[in-house]
């Protein structure tokens, strides 16, 4: 048996995009740093891809749907000379999954030209966009991300300087931006003052890099200097770093699913491995739910940072128990259910040799809408597993996102409509354990890294507006029914 794209993709978590920069001079190629730096991001956006390069003023992009190796030859990028370069990787949870959604976004004003990358999702942008359009604005594309480019280009008719309009457009949008903007003269790189999306720095020579995550620094040869604070401006212009701190100073929020799921293993988040925190997940899961077992595995490839780390904990073997088809395709990556539905069947297969007559410890990052793990456990079973434990390395999800994951309205949320003993029941295991919610800040060994954790408590860090909040909080739930999500009121 295996679990093909359509129950796959119906249940996996996406976040929206990643971003790279590079601010060089004429010995460094800065499209194939971005395409390098790109590929190391693919996990982060897999519909579209761009590259914006500056040559001496003159900014030239290309950009399409598909994955970076797809997108991306040596011809296209011997065509996209210059020093300096933006670049972006996609997967829509705002706005729809078309070649003009796609970025870096270029456009062309009054005091010239600008390139802008965003990562994230604007809580204001609705009410933002409708003021902008009621003024005559004519937008070309879906997305949050123009309407941050529309309102830098607009400050800067007024302010003196590109940074001084970013400073101003931030303080007119609320949410999630960690954010890329590049002038003929300037790189700047911005992050909200919230930190909910990651954003670093580092260097080649004299080349300044920024990325979503240090991962792809390493990949581009670059080596990493510092995380680009909440609420921070960093200013590039002829090599020289400018820092401005005007927005710094609110509560940080980073999205604790990128330890959990986005990140990528090797990246290092606000001074915290992602690596280490998903083992230290694993090791709270097993003390929080210990079990007779003889082998503990991992849902590939989100699940084996957190059995090992189980594993060494309990002191149960860790086994690979389930192969991942470690081919990813465009078809494969489609957004939407109908387009699932006719993707390439994606393969998870069991081991039968080593899950027969066992008993087995499961380990997953998340349940959403409750359609694969049922398919996992059966698929387990199926191949001669004794018994099926299922373990979880995040709380249950009870609310919906607004910041840039697409978890769902409420009423396709399982842990929303069912307590902790029924979604048990529901995917045939014979026990299930989610990480208590208390214990999210000791994954992240104690350093109070400062997270969104709104998915699991429904603890805003900003607030949300009604018009978003209609429809995708309520989610045609009953609420005068309970919901129960922690351990001790469940087990």
């Amino acid at each position: 048996m295996s679990i093909d794209s359509q129950e796959y993709f119906s249940e996996e978590l996406h976040e929206e995009c990643g971003v790279f920069g590079i601010y060089g001079d004429d010995s460094i190629a800065p499209a194939y740093a971005c395409y390098n730096g790109l590929l190391a991001l693919q996990h982060r956006g897999q519909e579209s891809c761009g590259i914006a390069v500056n040559n001496r003023g003159v900014i030239k992009s290309c950009k399409n749907m598909g994955l970076v190796s797809e997108v991306f030859n040596s011809e296209v990028l011997e065509g996209l000379k210059g020093q300096r370069a933006i670049a972006h990787v996609r997967y829509s949870t705002a706005g729809g999954s078309v070649r003009e959604n796609s970025q870096p976004l270029v456009m062309r004003y009054v005091k010239g030209t600008l390139a802008i990358a965003h990562n994230g999702n604007l809580t204001n942008a609705y009410d933002i966009r409708k003021e902008l359009e009621h003024r005559g604005a004519i937008f070309q594309t879906t997305i949050d991300s123009e309407v941050i480019a529309y309102l830098i280009a607009r400050e800067r008719v007024k302010a003196g300087s590109v940074e001084k309009a970013v400073e101003k457009t931030m303080g007119q949008i609320e949410g999630a931006y960690s954010l890329l903007v590049m002038s003929p003269e300037k790189m700047i790189a911005a992050r909200d003052p919230h930190g909910f999306r990651p954003l670093c720095m580092g260097k080649i020579g004299n080349s300044i890099v920024f990325a979503s995550e240090s991962c792809a620094l390493a990949a581009c040869g670059a080596e990493f200097v510092r995380d680009i604070e909440p609420g921070e401006i960093v200013l590039v212009k002829d090599g020289k770093i400018t820092s401005i701190k005007t927005h710094c100073g609110k509560k940080k929020s980073l999205c604790v699913f990128e330890y959990i799921y986005f990140a990528r293993t090797d990246s290092e988040i606000d001074g915290i491995s992602v690596y280490q925190s998903r083992k230290e997940a694993g090791r709270i899961l097993a003390r929080s739910f210990p079990v007779e077992a003889d082998i503990v595995i991992g849902v590939p490839e989100s699940g084996i940072d957190a059995a090992i780390g189980y594993s060494e904990e309990s002191g149960i073997p860790y086994e690979k128990g389930i192969v991942k088809n470690g081919y990813i395709g465009r078809t494969f990556i489609k957004p939407t259910q109908k387009e699932r539905a006719s993707s390439v069947k994606l393969k998870l297969n069991p081991l039968r040799s080593v899950l027969e007559g066992k008993r087995v410890v499961v380990i997953d990052d998340s349940i959403v809408r409750g359609t694969t793990c049922d398919r996992i456990v059966k698929m387990l079973r199926n191949a001669g597993a004794k018994e099926v434990h299922l373990r979880i390395s995040s709380p249950p999800f009870i609310w919906p996102c607004f910041y840039g994951t697409d978890i769902p309205s409420r009423g396709e949320l399982i842990a929303v409509k069912h307590t902790i003993d029924e979604i048990c029941q529901l995917t045939g295991a014979d026990t299930l354990g989610f990480l208590p919610p208390d214990k999210l800040n000791e994954m992240l060994f104690c350093k109070n890294a400062g997270i969104c954790d709104a998915c699991f408590s429904g603890k805003y860090p900003t607030e949300i507006p009604d018009k978003i909040l209609e429809g995708k909080e309520r989610g045609g739930v009953d609420f005068d029914k309970p919901i129960c999500v922690s351990k001790d009121e469940n087990n």
